[in-house]
């Protein structure tokens, strides 16, 4: 029987690759920017990227795309196929949107507000940070407002499509009351439990070179591909790239080595997501991540369900100590009682999990309503203050960069991500919850060092699975029921109450 002919569907997947091997250039070349870019590059390279931003936009809005999309719906498509045409109509609907004007103009003032802030922040620079952000902010809010009026969706609700596909804030805003009702009490509950614990601070100076030795030892433990992705140093951790060449960054302080450690295995979480989605797929949508709330899924997975696992910290002891040395505070146990310490502070990349939904409920709180316009730019430091102190009792007044100046993500325009990071921990916990119920020995096989049957089963039910099912099937399929916070909740309770 011959292979049904699908000539528009065809077309389709080779202008797909193309713009994959270009955006394949753009994120490397942005990576560098973070990474590498001396400062004199900044202003050639912020161009560079524009002027790609630019390029990808024209190829991803050519009028033939229209007459291809409509005539591959109409050839004899499987399945797979069928899945792949729906995540190219929604790339190609995004992109006609926008204008390409918009594209670059944003694309130059986010360059320019992140490569500021990495200064601005270290001097506690508010009054020269707001210059720069406000035209981040201003961009920001014409691409919801050209968004919106194509989807019919709110500003703020059309650039949360963007990262979570689906996702609507009022579903945001039901999930979140939730948590405000009580997770304030778990907190203090919490820390009354651990009041008497005896913990041992390691000592410092723990020299940088030591730490990466000890990130790369992590990373190896779980998993992740050398050949293809490699660790760096950046003012602010991330994973970039794409699948065949994954980036990731961490930071060093030698007072503390842990911040570095948690947040290199985080990042090995989206790594190990990117480097196992669909190869034989590459380069079409449908082999992206689904979602950055699924992304975010996956760091958490590794950082909080796994590395904070009481089993985990006998596999983090003998690496620490082969890079650290021998000293009281590296005992298993203590360690354990390190990761696990809940305590209200300022910078949420450093939160522990049960006070880190308090960080991404402030930001969302903020930003939603500065992209909707019932707010500025010069509103945000004291509402931040006003809800760092109702959320975590913490007083941020005059403290702009470990208050609203902290995170990268603001600065580089990105609005309707920060959700995504408590969605993220709320299917992490529901990945393991079925992996327990699928598994019942699986905490006895993490402490012994057994690891796979947990990377088998997100790379069986998540990673494998790129975009092939829109969000709400690929969560019913990976965990036979729709997303359900009450799992994330549980986790909590029985990890640090149980």
């Amino acid at each position: 029987m011959s292979t049904p002919r699908t000539p528009a569907y065809d077309a389709l997947c080779q202008r797909h690759q193309r713009i994959h091997r270009l955006s394949h250039l753009q994120s490397i070349a942005s990576w560098d920017q973070s990474a590498f870019m001396p400062s004199r590059g900044a202003q050639a390279r912020a161009e560079a990227l524009a002027e790609m931003g630019g390029l990808l936009h024209q190829l991803g809005t050519d009028p033939a795309l229209k007459q291809l999309l409509d005539e591959a719906a109409q050839e004899p498509l499987d399945d797979f196929q069928r899945a792949s045409l729906r995540e190219m109509r929604r790339v190609w609907r995004s992109a006609n949107a926008v204008p390409q004007r918009l594209v670059e103009a944003r694309s130059l003032a986010n360059s320019h507000c992140e490569h500021e802030w990495r200064q601005q922040r270290a001097a506690n620079d508010w009054a020269g940070y707001v210059e720069n952000l406000r035209p981040v902010v201003r961009y920001a809010r014409e691409e919801a407002q050209y968004l919106s009026e194509d989807s019919g969706l709110s500003r703020y609700d059309a650039l949360l499509d963007q990262y979570e596909p689906g996702m609507r804030s009022a579903e945001v805003d039901r999930v979140f009351g939730d948590l405000r009702q009580w997770l304030p009490g778990l907190i203090r509950q919490v820390m009354e439990r651990q009041a008497g614990d005896s913990l041992v601070h390691p000592q410092g100076p723990f020299p940088a070179a030591a730490q990466r030795a000890l990130g790369l030892d992590a990373m190896k433990l779980l998993g992740f591909d050398f050949e293809a992705g490699r660790l760096d140093e950046s003012a602010h951790p991330f994973c970039g790239g794409v699948p065949e060449d994954v980036r990731m960054t961490t930071r060093y302080r030698d007072d503390s080595f842990l911040q570095s450690l948690t947040g290199t295995i985080h990042e090995t979480g989206h790594g190990r997501y990117e480097q196992n989605l669909p190869r034989e797929w590459l380069g079409l949508p449908v082999a992206r991540a689904r979602s950055m709330g699924l992304h975010e899924s996956q760091s958490l997975s590794f950082e909080m369900q796994l590395a904070a696992h009481p089993g985990f910290a006998g596999l983090l002891q003998p690496l620490v100590e082969r890079h650290l040395g021998r000293q009281r505070g590296f005992a298993a146990d203590n360690l354990h009682r390190l990761m696990t310490r809940v305590a209200p502070g300022y910078i949420r990349v450093d939160a522990d999990e049960v006070t880190y939904p308090a960080h991404v409920i402030l930001r969302y709180e903020i930003e939603r309503p500065l992209i909707e316009g019932e707010i500025e730019v010069e509103d945000i430091p004291a509402l931040w203050d006003r809800k760092m102190q109702e959320l975590l009792g913490l007083d941020t007044r005059g403290n702009y960069k470990d208050g609203c100046m902290q995170d990268v993500h603001w600065g580089c325009g990105l609005y309707g991500y920060f959700p995504c990071y408590t969605l993220g921990a709320m299917y992490a916990a529901q990945w393991f919850a079925t992996m327990r119920r699928e598994r019942p020995a699986l905490d006895e096989e993490i402490a012994r060092g057994e690891l796979a049957p947990v990377f088998d089963w997100l790379k069986d039910r998540i990673w494998s699975q790129g975009s092939r099912w829109e969000t709400p099937e690929l969560v019913r399929r990976a965990s036979g029921e729709a997303l359900e916070p009450a799992h994330f909740r549980r986790h909590l309770e029985a990890r640090y109450l149980g």
